[in-house]
């Protein structure tokens, strides 16, 4: 076992051949983001008989701890992803980690796969066979902080106060963490935990909870810091061939660091021939708090140009589509977000111009009540959930569990990270691929793939009309959604029906440039008929338009059918 950050190699395995990919940009994936400890064990098992939904496995107790979730199991299974729709696999952290520990962010050692999941081997042999089937696969990864491996003095708990630094008390374990250049007081900030997760700078400094944080105050202990963990996250791309990383708790480091780290990582990358690895991350925040982490950054120590970040995961987002689909909150946020898109896309350029979308996530930071999409809601508000964000603007990213209709809730983040295998028997599990949710999750994504309007289009809100007449844009909870993807000539349109009682009808505008009065756009999705396109004469505009009538959660998509 590799134990010091010397005896790691670089230079490329000569026994193995590295996949390009450069088949793809990165926005026409979806996305499917597993628990490794929660998606399946080692055992082969069957799934249980149910026609529409399961809320998903483990007590209170039993999603405490760790649910014996493994590489093998994801191996075993891949399948199953593939057959959603996914092009790519997210998956939660797989160094070793702390005993106690099952989610992944709480590492001691970077060196090596935590042996309850698996090990390296198993690792590569996951990343081959997505690879067979045209995935990727992105790790999720800690650079703010590592595990519990050190107390303060005392074993006390210590908080932060005004940027005191305090003594380490002593290391946890003899021979951990790893690499053993971990094992030096001055890697770490030592600031005590965050009281205030939205005060600056105690957010960047201090500690999470009982994680300790890295020093990143740019001091020469720092600078090594940052270069010891680009070093191991490249002999991880090295070693397995991964396609991309997903950055944890981006906000709580500077955002030099970040651009320093991508580019380093990007460079590597390339030298292997990998010209389009991924690197995206997690900001709670807002657009104006995101953009120093994406795009291009000349640092004026040496004049150097550094490419940060790819992409971010869309929280804006995150915090108000589930409740426009369930018919609680009017619309009007929902369709700013988009605008808030546009304006931020003219300052990031290439770089962050579409993010990672999701409506599902393993954390809600910052929610004192978590919930998946699932919870009081009807399988119907799941699929429209899932078929905006498949139709819409970025890459989709759907949160293991979701394609079954999982419905945890709780004030624990253990709560919404179920599981998909039965803990008490060696013989079931969820993954259902003829259940009623999952086959419709699975045409989206498919039709995903197939259509180039939905990844590539431009994406535009459109106005309603109960009459035909007086055109605006929704601002009620319950309504007529409806938006475009535009490429070319080419229009797709998606109408959803946000009440959960009521029938909808009414007008829904199109493209006037490239549509033409009394022409028919087919429905890709949904049971209804080819519709005919119209034009009010009494307008004083050239405004077309279909009309629509929808079932209570109803969720159709159309095409314009003579590109």
């Amino acid at each position: 076992m590799l134990k010091s950050i010397e005896e790691i190699e670089l230079s490329p395995r000569p026994d193995k051949k590295y996949w390009v990919n450069c088949h793809r940009e990165w926005r026409e994936e979806i996305i499917y983001f597993l628990m490794v400890d929660r998606f399946h064990d080692s055992n082969a098992r069957h799934s249980k008989n149910f026609d529409i939904r399961h809320p998903g496995f483990g007590n209170e107790d039993q999603l405490r701890k760790p649910f014996g979730g493994t590489l093998k199991g994801i191996i075993n299974n891949i399948d199953y992803i593939k057959n959603l729709g996914c092009t790519a696999i997210w998956l939660s952290p797989v160094f070793e980690n702390n005993p106690e520990s099952y989610h992944g962010y709480a590492i001691q050692n970077y060196m090596d796969v935590d042996k309850r999941l698996g090990t390296k081997k198993d690792l590569e042999k996951l990343v081959d066979k997505a690879h067979g089937l045209d995935i990727r696969v992105f790790l999720d990864i800690v650079l703010h902080h590592s595990g519990d491996n050190w107390s303060y003095p005392f074993d006390y708990s210590y908080y932060y106060f005004k940027g005191e630094r305090f003594p380490l008390g002593d290391w946890r374990e003899k021979d951990r963490p790893i690499p053993l250049e971990l094992r030096n007081p001055e890697m770490y900030n030592r600031k005590g935990q965050i009281k205030n997760f939205d005060a600056y700078p105690e957010t960047q400094e201090g500690d999470f909870f009982t994680l300790k944080t890295f020093r990143n105050d740019g001091s020469p202990a720092s600078e090594d810091l940052q270069e010891l963990l680009a070093k191991i996250h490249c002999y991880w791309i090295r070693e397995v061939d991964v396609d991309g990383f997903r950055l944890d708790a981006v906000k709580h480091m500077k955002g030099q660091d970040i651009s320093r780290f991508c580019s380093r990582i990007r460079e590597y990358a390339y030298s292997l021939g990998k010209r389009n690895f991924f690197l995206f991350g997690e900001i709670i925040g807002n657009d104006e708090m995101s953009n120093p982490y994406i795009g291009p950054k000349v640092l004026p120590e040496d004049r150097n140009i550094y490419y940060g970040l790819d992409s971010i995961l869309d929280h804006p987002l995150h915090s108000v589509l589930a409740e426009v689909i369930k018919g609680n909150s009017s619309p009007n946020l929902l369709i700013r977000r988009y605008e808030e898109l546009q304006k931020n896309a003219l300052h990031r350029g290439e770089y962050g111009e579409f993010l990672v979308t999701y409506i599902d996530d393993h954390d809600q930071v910052g929610m004192d009540f978590k919930h998946r999409l699932g919870h009081n809601a009807a399988p119907e508000q799941i699929v429209a959930g899932m078929g905006f964000l498949i139709c819409a603007l970025g890459a989709p990213c759907i949160y293991y569990g979701t394609e079954q209709g999982f419905e945890g809730n709780g004030t624990d983040d253990r709560y919404i990270r179920e599981g998909m295998f039965n803990p008490d028997d060696k013989e079931t599990n969820v993954l259902n691929q003829r259940s009623w949710l999952f086959k419709r999750i699975s045409f989206l994504a498919h039709l995903r793939q197939r259509e180039a309007i939905l990844k590539f289009g431009r994406m535009y809100f459109r106005e309603t009309s109960e009459n035909g007449l007086d055109f605006r844009f929704p601002d009620c909870e319950q309504c007529l959604l409806a938006f475009s993807r535009i490429l070319y000539q080419g229009e797709i349109l998606v109408v959803y029906n946000s009440s959960p009682k009521n029938t909808k009808e009414g007008y829904v505008t199109i493209d006037n440039a490239i549509n033409k009065e009394n022409l028919l756009m087919e429905c890709i999705y949904g049971n209804k008929k080819k519709v005919k396109i119209e034009k009010n004469t009494a307008l004083e505009t050239d405004r077309l338009f279909i009309k629509v009538k929808l079932r209570p959660m109803e969720f159709l998509i159309f095409k314009n059918n003579w590109v």
